[in-house]
């Protein structure tokens, strides 16, 4: 059984979340379009775009690695620290008194996975070039 589609329907309902509480802030600061110049509908506005940015090529990139063969414990490795990234950059990004800290430790994460996932993925296609 195929690892990625869980993580995926995880990542679904985080993004979902995140969507829900955008337009909820628009609803209440009646912003329709843009951020207003407001810091608050701004840093919603970022964490959701930097989601959407980051998470669907760090999930492809993943499954086509557990399509390739990837052992269970290193897909799941990748999808946990994907995770872990965005729901630390989401919490730390979205508060205006921000911890930088939070954001660079998401961003962190997030870049592990997807250049864990790319440097693997091309050591399966070298791999197989040469067998």
């Amino acid at each position: 059984m195929l690892v990625t589609p869980f993580y995926a329907a995880l990542f679904g309902l985080l993004f979902f979340a995140l969507s829900v509480r955008t337009i909820r802030l628009r609803g209440k600061l009646r912003i329709g379009i843009g951020d207003a110049d407001n810091p608050e509908m701004l840093r919603a506005m970022r964490v959701h775009a930097n989601f959407a940015e980051y998470v669907p090529l760090s999930l492809l990139l993943i499954y086509m690695l557990e399509s390739h063969g990837a052992t269970v414990v290193l897909v799941h490795a990748l999808c946990v620290v994907l995770l872990a990234g965005r729901l630390v950059h989401a919490y730390g990004v979205s508060r205006l008194k921000e911890d930088f800290r939070l954001r660079v430790f998401g961003m962190a994460c997030t870049f592990a996975a997807l250049v864990g996932a790319s440097v693997s993925l091309i050591g399966f296609y070298i791999s197989r070039l040469v067998s």
